[in-house]
């Protein structure tokens, strides 16, 4: 089981790691954790000795995703992922990628979904500038936040509980 840690704390357990184990990250909402999630985290892990998950708090998933997101709370996101056997682990940012996070932890790896590619990554400067090495993991089709939130207004709005503008 990992850790949700800030900062400070994950700066510190990762000191005598270095030179010693390769360290991975990844960044995400997370927002409703799905199968999709975990096979993903999986691969993450796969590519490494210790995944550092870095998980957009509640003001970033508002900006990126809009008022009704996230769901689950950030505090619930972090305690979920770091529940998962291959999240060693946790740390929360409020900005909009993780950008200041990778410039401190420089991380070995940074892996990200398939859906990016070394043109459209969002912090592909940063990892270049750092020396880390980016790994693109297959997504699992048909799985997503955005999927499960469709679903269950459908489902919803079938039974007459939902109007179909989601009031």
């Amino acid at each position: 089981m990992g850790d949700v840690l800030n900062k400070a704390q994950l700066l510190e357990r990762l000191a005598p790691l270095r030179g010693q184990s390769s360290i991975v990250t990844t960044n995400g909402c997370f927002d409703i954790l799905h199968v999709g999630h975990l096979r993903y985290l999986q691969g993450c892990k796969g590519m490494g000795d210790v995944l550092v998950v870095m998980v957009n708090s509640d003001a970033s998933v508002r900006r990126l995703k809009g008022s009704s997101r996230p769901v689950v709370s950030e505090a619930d996101r972090a305690e979920l992922l770091a529940g998962l056997g291959c999240v060693d682990y946790v740390v929360l940012f409020d900005e909009d990628t993780p950008e200041p996070l990778l410039e401190i932890i420089k991380p070995d790896f940074h892996a990200k979904g398939a859906q990016y590619n070394e043109e459209n990554l969002p912090e592909m400067a940063t990892l270049r500038k750092i020396g880390a090495q980016v790994r693109f993991v297959p997504m699992v089709e048909n799985r997503s936040t955005t999927s499960i939130i469709d679903r269950i207004q459908q489902a919803l709005c079938a039974t007459g509980e939902m109007s179909a503008t989601g009031q």
